[in-house]
């Protein structure tokens, strides 16, 4: 996210040479999806126009729904909000468990769309920024191309020139520089954000993060380079074989163990707020964000992530897959929140 936050990824590993193979650690899918998170409901922190539901608010009135292969979570479509009433009801959800070095695949059919929106999946560190942050989606206002970040304490940099398909943004990752803009890519994949993202049937981002670097791809459902173990949702997995990255953050200014700990994975919709809204006239959109927002439900019944499932990777052997979602998994993850 642009700005702050809490709670995630630490690398384990031994220097890793890349494109490693992996083998299928976890897969979160269905109605085991989320038995992983917790439902998180402080304010806001990028002070959005939204109001953060409980687990049982959020079945209770529809914003979360779970199917064997689908796990649909969405924000109010039906409710006008008064002006100095709570703002629109929304989910945040944060993995219970952190989790090692590895590769992580999301398989996305839907995210949210419309004026006003600001939806993310990312991951975090305790002690923000200290331990840092990866936005692996996000960006705001239909906006066309998806956004691959870093946010780090000081002292993390990176190259303006590197082996990856995006577009560098900023290279200082430090959060407390530049307003928090981290050191951004911008994907050059139109479909990889929003209206289009959708008309695509979705697609495939995954993260891979070692001691030595974090890369961020991201497929589109009909995307015909899109990698077989990735389309598959193959129990092994080779990142050698899947080209450039939309991002790549090498560790040559960047010592990733140093400034990435554990992580949580974060997936999160909320409203303006801190760059939704200040970016939300230069959008096109109507009306201003905060008034859009009260005053339009029906505009947000496209607001709503649609989650085939997450995948887990882990490199060498002893993998253990499945089950015991309450304690500790060797190899990937590290510790119950």
């Amino acid at each position: 996210m642009k700005l702050a936050a809490f709670s995630v990824f630490s690398a384990v590993l031994p220097s890793l040479v890349h494109g490693s193979s992996y083998r299928l650690s976890e897969d979160w899918s269905g109605h085991n999806f989320l038995s992983n998170f917790h439902f998180e409901t402080f304010d806001d922190p990028t002070h959005g126009r939204v109001q953060y539901v409980d687990r049982d608010k959020a079945f209770s009135e529809n914003l979360v729904r779970v199917s064997r292969d689908s796990v649909i979570l969405a924000a109010d479509h039906k409710t006008k909000l008064s002006s100095g009433g709570p703002g629109r009801k929304s989910v945040r959800i944060r993995s219970k468990r952190q989790f090692h070095s590895g590769v992580t695949v999301f398989d996305i059919r839907h995210m949210p769309e419309g004026c006003g929106t600001w939806p993310a999946v990312w991951t975090l560190g305790d002690n923000w920024p200290t331990n840092g942050e990866i936005d692996i989606l996000e960006g705001v206002n239909n906006q066309p191309f998806n956004e691959v970040t870093l946010h780090t304490s000081k002292g993390c940099t990176m190259p303006r020139r590197r082996r990856q398909t995006g577009e560098v943004q900023e290279t200082n990752c430090d959060a407390r520089a530049n307003s928090n803009t981290g050191c951004g890519v911008k994907s050059a994949d139109r479909s990889s954000f929003g209206p289009r993202f959708n008309d695509n049937g979705g697609g495939w981002y995954a993260l891979e993060k070692t001691s030595d670097f974090i890369k961020i791809w991201f497929w589109s459902r009909e995307d015909p380079s899109v990698p077989s173990d990735v389309r598959k949702g193959s129990a092994k997995i080779s990142t050698g074989k899947w080209g450039k990255p939309t991002g790549y953050f090498p560790g040559d200014d960047c010592d990733i163990d140093k400034f990435f700990g554990p992580q949580n994975i974060v997936i999160n919709l909320t409203f303006c707020g801190d760059w939704a809204g200040n970016t939300y006239e230069r959008s096109k959109c109507p009306s201003n964000c905060i008034n859009y927002v009260n005053k339009h439900p029906e505009a947000f019944k496209d607001a709503f992530f649609d989650f085939a499932g997450i995948r887990f990777y882990e490199s060498g052997s002893g993998v253990q897959s499945g089950g015991n979602h309450d304690g500790i998994l060797d190899g990937v993850f590290e510790k119950v929140i």
